[in-house]
């Protein structure tokens, strides 16, 4: 149906973070994927569709694989898109990643209660490096008229520096994580700016209806937009932006399944390498190690849980599991040792010689090693204390194809909006989550199965092929409106 719908159309995606990353260990180059919801999204999307996917080379070796033109095919095993990596000195990574968008956008957006920092230095080096990547895609096209899908709250101005270079264009801008109220949203200095970069864009995509909802007010308030909520447009000077909920996915089924052994020997498996007993029931949770996904909430849960319940001591593992991420903000770096107190106070309080109740493991996994995990568990938890979306939760519905396990989910992810057979809870409040705990390890297996079950409907159904349907779809739309209209002008 795409094939139909956009014949010959050149797609193009921007992101900070690229799918493919080498490193060297050792006397060798090794190729990592990273532990991103946004490569898991995107990146069957560039399998199946081709194009180019330009993005920050970050890896010690990444200069070491690249062509002249610093492009590399992708997938290694066997390639369907081009990746062109753009460079970045440390000062602009400092400026723009580190600083405007992760010290300022992502706790002004994530409402976390860890105050945004705005610097005037890294807004310079923001703007710099989103022309940057407006540059590396005029000289990436092909064609007038390409198909761009800009990712995610660091290239918030590319929208329009791309309008303005390739006016023929259809740019679709997704928003990955959530948009705040227009009143959390006016504490950004540059608020007009950056609602301005952003209407540069056709269409603009967000997880939820509400996200949607605040950036429209937030573009009335602040970017003098005017606002067509029949159409559910925005406004300004000669351009108009499409506002739209695209809830995101997962390939179904997720590459990471692609060889797992059946779900008893993943139980056996990892309960081997875990020192833990067969009959052992294990809980997982999956994330980076970030203050937004809950996961001191998540252990204080499971503490509280423990000594509420200890009939279940000697008999229950929480296994959690995060990979660090953005450690030169000093509110990540001591995260982990904040992480490693924690999993010490509380195996110090009800472990045993032989037993201790949290396991932790602090590294990147692969994901053939997370659905194996997944797979492992009696009961996954995701406890965020606001997300976009959350794919971890879509991730262990997928990997269930034995219809068992329960998933713990908080309310506060767009997850929670269609998930709904999930015990849903609220993350801060610590008695209810040890309370769903305790309901996931003593729910019938019957009642297991009807709730994955529908779950995993939802899930293959609303999966990411269909997700980038509607996107490219809407896109075809457009060009043909433009069409449409150009030939109407030349007439005239």
């Amino acid at each position: 149906m795409l094939a139909s719908a956009l014949p010959g159309a050149e797609i193009i995606v921007v992101s900070n973070r690229q799918p493919y990353v080498h490193k060297r260990r050792g006397g060798s180059i090794i190729l990592q994927r990273p532990a991103s919801g946004l490569v898991a999204a995107i990146e069957p999307v560039m399998r199946a569709c081709g194009g180019t996917w330009i993005a920050h080379g970050s890896g010690n070796a990444d200069h070491d694989v690249v062509d002249d033109a610093d492009r590399i095919e992708v997938p290694p095993a066997a390639p369907t898109y081009s990746l062109r990596r753009v460079w970045l000195s440390q000062e602009e990574q400092d400026g723009y990643y580190y600083g405007l968008a992760n010290e300022g956008l992502w706790p002004l957006c994530h409402i976390v209660f860890v105050r945004p920092t705005f610097r005037d230095s890294d807004w310079k080096q923001y703007r710099a490096v989103n022309a940057r990547f407006a540059a590396a895609v005029v000289q990436e096209a092909k064609s007038k008229d390409p198909i761009i899908l800009v990712q995610d709250y660091h290239l918030a101005l590319l929208p329009q520096m791309l309008r303005d270079r390739l006016p023929d264009a259809t740019i679709i801008t997704f928003w990955h994580i959530p948009w705040p109220s227009p009143d959390t949203f006016g504490l950004f200095p540059w608020r007009a700016e950056l609602l301005r970069g952003l209407l540069g864009s056709s269409v603009i995509g967000f997880h939820t209806q509400s996200y949607c909802n605040n950036f429209v007010a937030a573009a009335g308030k602040f970017a003098e937009g005017r606002i067509d909520r029949e159409r559910a447009s925005v406004a300004v000077a000669d351009g108009q932006t499409l506002v739209r909920a695209y809830p995101i996915s997962i390939g179904w089924p997720p590459a990471g399944l692609a060889g797992q052994p059946p779900i008893a020997n993943c139980r056996a498996s990892v309960r081997a390498r875990l020192g833990l007993r067969p009959a052992m029931r294990l809980g997982i949770g999956i994330e980076r190690l970030d203050y937004t996904k809950g996961i001191f909430d998540c252990l204080r849960a499971v503490e509280k849980f423990l000594s509420q319940n200890p009939e279940w001591l000697g008999r229950v593992v929480f296994l959690q599991v995060a990979a660090s991420t953005r450690k030169q903000i000093a509110i990540y770096r001591n995260l982990e040792q904040e992480l490693l107190d924690v999993v010490r106070e509380i195996n110090g309080r009800f472990g045993t010689a032989n037993y201790q109740p949290i396991r932790l493991v602090v590294r990147h996994c692969e994901p053939d090693e997370v659905f194996e995990f997944m797979r492992a568990a009696d009961f996954c938890m995701v406890s965020s204390l606001h997300d976009g979306m959350n794919l971890v939760a879509k991730e262990f519905v997928a990997a269930r194809d034995d219809e068992l396990g329960v998933l713990i989910l908080s309310e506060f992810t767009g997850a929670a909006e269609e998930l709904s057979d999930a015990l849903i809870v609220n993350p801060y409040h610590e008695r209810a989550v040890a309370d769903a705990v305790n309901r996931a390890l003593l729910m019938p297996e019957p009642e297991q199965r009807e709730r994955m079950q529908r779950m995993r409907a939802l899930v293959r159904s609303r999966n990411i092929y269909r997700w980038a349907g509607q996107v490219l779809l809407d896109a075809a739309e457009l060009r043909d409106r433009q069409g449409i209209r150009s030939a109407d002008f030349a007439r005239n």
